[in-house]
């Protein structure tokens, strides 16, 4: 019996509805999930024992045996019970993780957008390991079946990434956002170790230089903050060697350490006013016994004179730990004025017209510039809050 003609109307509109929908995800670059099963039986797990996960949009044309890998942020988790609120989330297991991801900035596919990228193999490293990607402990507690594992979890990623033809990759980009981008640095000499010698090999963090800083009560909150996480998940044996050798494990979660004895060239993008440092290096709930900044970390139009100043002091102690970074032109530096915590994750900030500019130059131009030695980029913003009319209004989290 044929369909009544109002019917057909309403199915065709339908059908171009579901067109458009298609068009829009795919112009979006959802890219879909893939699981490391073959992981698990090397102990390589999320928190909660589920296999790894990550996304891989592949290269095409000159961008074929080229790679960038990225990883997810999302904080960290310092002892048994955050960590097991973590396990029922998708940053702790991958049984909670959106199938698709949308790829833009750094990892865009559009030439338009990415000039300099576009093309590459491009993978997000999905996060779900508490630690950095750090954790390595075999011993699994019974009663709350935590795995501490990301160590592993990044190196099965690795090794099944150079099966898939990273081994044959004559560049390639070590990169993340926040806790990501920490794990981009931490792992940038033993990642330019596994590729190719020939291979042009680089590391960039994008909002992962965290600073050994000390807080509103003359402390440093974030150092016991991150004994307790090298404590948890037993990552002393993970970090730097280099590092290691001469330092406490905690210390060794701050870049200005690291980066020292880093051997491969490592570019740093990071807010001078970053939004997750203000909130958790300078004034964590913890030493804020009166709450006076509860509202001015959130929003800084909120703070006192005397908090600004304090706010702007916390630059001048983030100028201090990137001295290892303008100590050689391989390094490259993006420091904005912006209140911000991670910008090359959207094609907005990473080259939009709306983007930071640092010395008139977008973020993607001095990452291109850099990696491909057009150029040497280490650019410091203008010294106060909100002096660069280019800073978005509103900060970008991961």
């Amino acid at each position: 019996m044929p369909l009544h003609p109002s019917r057909m109307v309403r199915l065709k509109q339908l059908w171009s509805s579901l067109v458009v929908l298609a068009v829009v995800v795919i112009g979006a670059g959802a890219v879909p999930i893939t699981y490391l099963e073959s992981a698990v039986a090397k102990g390589a797990v999320c928190l909660d024992g589920s296999a790894p996960a990550y996304h891989f949009d592949k290269g095409s044309g000159s961008g074929v045996n080229n790679w960038i890998v990225h990883m997810e942020g999302g904080g960290w988790c310092t002892d048994t019970a955050t960590c097991v609120k973590r396990q029922t989330t998708m940053k702790g297991s991958s049984k909670f993780m959106n199938k698709d991801f949308g790829f833009s900035g750094i990892l865009g596919g559009k030439q338009s957008t990415n000039p300099d990228f576009y093309n590459w193999n491009r993978i997000k490293v999905r996060y779900c390991d508490g630690s950095s990607f750090t954790g390595d402990i075999e011993a699994v507690d019974p009663t709350n079946k935590l795995f501490f594992r990301g160590a592993r979890v990044w190196r099965a990623v690795i090794d099944d990434l150079m099966a898939k033809g990273m081994s044959n990759a004559q560049n390639a980009i070590l990169s993340g956002c926040s806790a990501g981008a920490l794990a981009a640095i931490l792992h940038c000499d033993q990642f330019k170790s596994i590729l190719p010698t020939t291979a042009k090999v680089k590391c960039v963090s994008d909002a992962g230089y965290f600073i050994h800083g000390k807080d509103i009560s003359g402390g440093s909150y974030i150092e016991s903050y991150y004994s307790k996480v090298a404590a948890t998940h037993g990552s002393a044996k993970s970090l730097p060697a280099s590092c290691t050798s001469t330092m406490k494990p905690e210390l060794c979660f701050f870049p200005q350490y690291v980066v020292k004895t880093m051997q491969t060239p490592l570019f740093v993008i990071n807010a001078a006013f970053d939004s997750w440092q203000i909130k958790n290096v300078l004034a964590p709930t913890s030493v804020d016994k009166r709450k006076e900044w509860k509202d001015c970390k959130l929003d800084l139009k909120k703070c006192t004179a005397a908090q600004l100043q304090t706010v702007q002091g916390y630059r001048d102690q983030m100028l201090a730990a990137l001295a290892p970074v303008q100590a050689t032109t391989t390094r490259g530096l993006f420091l904005d004025s912006c209140h911000a915590h991670c910008q090359g994750g959207s094609a907005a900030t990473w080259s939009g017209a709306q983007g930071p500019q640092v010395g008139n130059t977008k973020m993607a131009k001095a990452v291109g510039d850099w990696f491909y030695e057009r150029s040497t980029f280490q650019n410091v913003d203008c010294p106060t809050l909100n002096c660069n009319p280019t800073c978005p209004a509103v900060s970008t989290e991961d």
